[in-house]
């Protein structure tokens, strides 16, 4: 099992701008050996054959047919608009 040093976990969590105190740089340091051991156990199984997956879950795709739609005119959406000249929104110069 690989061990991981409370020095080790002050370094990250200095990286991390966090401020654990001595107890909790050693619960986290026997956390992160449980997790790295467990990861070193998952790397001794034998995945030949096993196809890789990018989610452990089926998706399914949700397919459309690609039709149009009715779109609004440029004068419909300018109608709505607070000012506007024949072709643009005009907005308070901001610069």
């Amino acid at each position: 099992m690989t061990t991981i040093s409370t020095d080790q976990v002050a370094a990250i969590a200095r990286l991390a701008r966090l401020a654990p105190d001595e107890a909790q740089l050693a619960t986290f340091a026997r956390q992160f050996g449980d997790i790295l051991g467990y990861m070193e156990m998952l790397n001794g199984l034998d995945t030949t054959g096993v196809e890789p997956l990018y989610s452990p879950v089926q998706h399914a795709t949700a397919l459309r047919s690609d039709e149009t739609a009715p779109r609004c005119t440029r004068e419909d959406v300018l109608r709505n608009a607070p000012e506007a000249d024949s072709e643009f929104f005009i907005v308070p110069r901001i610069v």
